[in-house]
């Protein structure tokens, strides 16, 4: 299946077959394919060479810069099914996630596509008689992109649509856990850039595979600008220096351990089916899963009943068939689930779930029954984000306690309340409410529109992508000054005669 699948979408099997990485699929633990790492001083030249298609690509005009990105959405839209099936034989996610993700990416070539034509500055009302101010956007220069194994495309493709209409060259380092679909995305783009011309310089958009050493070449290298990383809190904290200490430029989404405020008022069928949806879905393998449910004590045993009898007809299994849960990701996501639900017990708390299954099936892969953590309230096993389907539930009295706790850990994505009174909805969302990047009334932490920029986590400071204005971020602003008078104004007291 996966050499067809590779045919289809156009990669040679010389890039994913032969090489010194295996890589396993989440689904059975088979290998699907060996493609060759790349150095360090590899992961240079081809720097060097973004750098001069960076040179080339942004004096082409915007518009055009656009029409690209329009014929990439094409390819996308062609190869929707088969990409969408390489997401799921790639990182364990379940069938219609992964066309959800491809569509995420065809969505925002829409959205970059207009955009080329509106990458606009702004007239600046000048204090000197005879002049008149604007602003101008221009390109930063290659974009180092790093990516995560449970959102092997879709961050890719946020990024990489806005850098190319704004005239930036790519470089994109995936996970090496699930480097094929990246691969894939790269030979969709290389077939847009023959449909569309000479214009394309070569190496516009280039795929590094590599470890550590590779990610770290990315980062220290000067001609980068700008890193945009989508990862693990850890990754980030090793990130965010090496990018600073060059006066680089960084976007980091990074964990969320996202909360569910559930109030007395809240809509319980509307919320059950969020909650199942934000805290099980991908296996609990989102940046913006559901982690922490804070939920009123007059409502807390009602709630728990419901969802544990949701829990139990939860359909577990090969992701590609029909199941609402896929595989963990590999044996250390199941190994520190484990060593989670062992702390909660050890400390008392009640448990529901979390056990491996499958295992004679699927002897090499890792399916798990999603996890209800009963505590009394957070501490600092709740604060500390496991990458896993557990949802730890804590009781609240009063909404200022709600927003306490919720706002109590270090991380900050996504959020979430349910509630049908509209002060408690106002509040949420205002500047004494959530602290995160996403605060959201009625609906889970999880999902996103293109057109809003997605993310914003506390803990980094708030990089964004995807939407809104963010294209700003991979460009440069210059403030320009025209004198159209005939006088030159002076210093007072300078004369020159």
């Amino acid at each position: 299946m996966i050499n067809e699948l590779m045919q289809r979408l156009g990669v040679t099997p010389e890039s994913y077959q032969g090489g010194n990485l295996k890589v396993t699929s989440p689904i059975d633990g088979q290998v699907i394919g060996q493609p060759t790492l790349v150095t360090p001083a590899q992961a240079v030249d081809m720097i060097s060479l973004a750098q001069k298609a960076f040179e080339q690509w942004r004096t082409v005009p915007a518009p055009r810069r656009g029409e690209l990105v329009r014929l990439f959405g094409d390819q996308l839209r062609q190869h929707k099914e088969d990409l969408g099936k390489l997401v799921t034989i790639d990182c364990g996610k379940i069938y219609q996630e992964g066309l959800g993700e491809v569509q995420e990416m065809i969505d925002i070539c829409d959205l970059a596509v207009g955009q080329s034509r509106q990458l606009f500055g702004l007239t600046i009302a000048s204090e000197r008689p005879g002049h008149h101010m604007r602003e101008s956007w221009h390109p930063l220069g290659p974009i180092g992109l790093i990516t995560a194994f449970n959102f092997p495309v879709a961050p890719w493709a946020w990024n990489a649509a806005l850098a190319l209409v704004c005239g930036n060259s790519l470089v994109w380092k995936p996970s090496p856990k699930t480097p094929l679909t990246a691969l894939a995305c790269q030979a969709l783009l290389e077939k847009a850039m023959a449909d569309f011309g000479p214009d394309a310089p070569t190496g516009l958009s280039q795929v590094i595979i590599g470890d550590n050493d590779v990610g770290e070449a990315l980062v220290d290298d000067g001609r980068i600008p700008l890193i945009s990383a989508t990862g693990s809190t850890r990754m980030g904290r090793a990130v965010a220096p090496r990018v600073a200490q060059r006066f680089g430029r960084c976007i980091l989404e990074l964990g969320g351990n996202n909360a569910m405020v559930l109030t007395p008022s809240a809509d319980l069928d509307m919320a059950v089916r969020a909650i199942l949806f934000s805290a099980v879905g991908t296996a609990g393998q989102r940046c913006t899963s559901l982690r922490r449910l804070i939920v009123h004590s007059s409502v807390k045993d009602t709630i728990m009943q419901r969802l544990k009898t949701a829990y139990q007809g939860i359909r577990i299994g090969d992701p590609l068939g029909d199941h609402l849960i896929g595989p963990l990701i590999d044996q250390a996501a199941y190994d520190q689930m484990q060593e989670a639900l062992a702390t909660a017990r050890s400390l008392g708390y009640s448990v529901s779930g979390g056990e491996r299954v499958l295992v004679e099936q699927y002897p090499d892969a890792y399916y798990v029954t999603p996890a209800l953590v009963e505590v009394p309230e957070q501490d600092d096993l709740v604060r500390q984000e496991t990458f896993a389907p557990i949802l730890y539930v804590m009781p609240y009295e009063t909404y200022e306690d709600a927003m306490e706790t919720h706002n109590d850990v270090p991380q900050g994505l996504s959020s979430c309340i349910f509630t049908t009174d509209v002060r408690e909805a106002e509040r949420f969302m205002s500047d004494v409410g959530s602290d995160c990047g996403i605060a959201n009334v009625n609906i889970g932490p999880s999902g996103a529109e293109i057109g809003g920029a997605f993310g914003g986590e506390k803990e980094t400071g708030g990089g964004r992508e995807s939407g809104s204005d963010v294209w700003k971020s991979y460009m440069r602003r210059q403030t320009n000054t025209v004198n159209y008078s005939s006088e030159l104004p002076l210093a007072q007291g300078i004369r020159f005669d």
